[in-house]
């Protein structure tokens, strides 16, 4: 069997109703939208969620807090993770991105401090907590915050 030999299974494509086709085809003149109407118009019908006047369900329903949208998500580390590198290695967001540890930098990469760092490394991240920077440099290390 070939590329072009491929058929769809028996019954399983049907072909497209042509309405408004003449009245011999069984949906034509009014091409099955009935008679009168707001829905037999072009153009007719509601929008989405509309329930006749009704108060729709969307406003009826109470609601709760707000979205921060300056809020800023960070991608966190722990301090252990950073041992996969060898001493003396500047780690930055790209290195972390390139080993894999890291799918993406949000609004940037806060390193914490869970675990130990046996190894004297370079760390360039957006943000560190207090544990963090003092394991890296209980480790003989340095933690330099970048500032974009």
């Amino acid at each position: 069997m070939k590329l072009h030999e491929l058929r769809a299974p028996e019954g399983s494509t049907k072909k497209a109703k042509r309405k408004g086709r003449g009245t011999a085809t069984g949906s034509g003149k009014t091409a099955g939208r009935g008679m009168n109407g707001q829905n037999s118009r072009s153009g007719g019908g509601t929008r989405i969620g509309f329930e006749g006047g009704q108060m729709p369900l969307f406003r009826r329903i109470p609601k709760r807090g707000f979205t921060n949208i300056w809020k800023k998500e960070y991608t966190v580390l722990n301090v252990d993770d950073l041992n996969r590198f060898d001493a003396g290695t500047v780690v930055t967001p790209q290195h972390l991105k390139e080993a894999g540890m890291v799918k993406q930098v949000k609004d940037g990469i806060k390193i914490l401090g869970n675990g130990t760092l046996e190894k004297n490394i370079t760390v360039k991240a957006h943000k560190f907590s207090k544990t963090a920077i003092s394991k890296i440099e209980s480790a003989g290390g340095k933690a330099e915050v970048i500032t974009t």
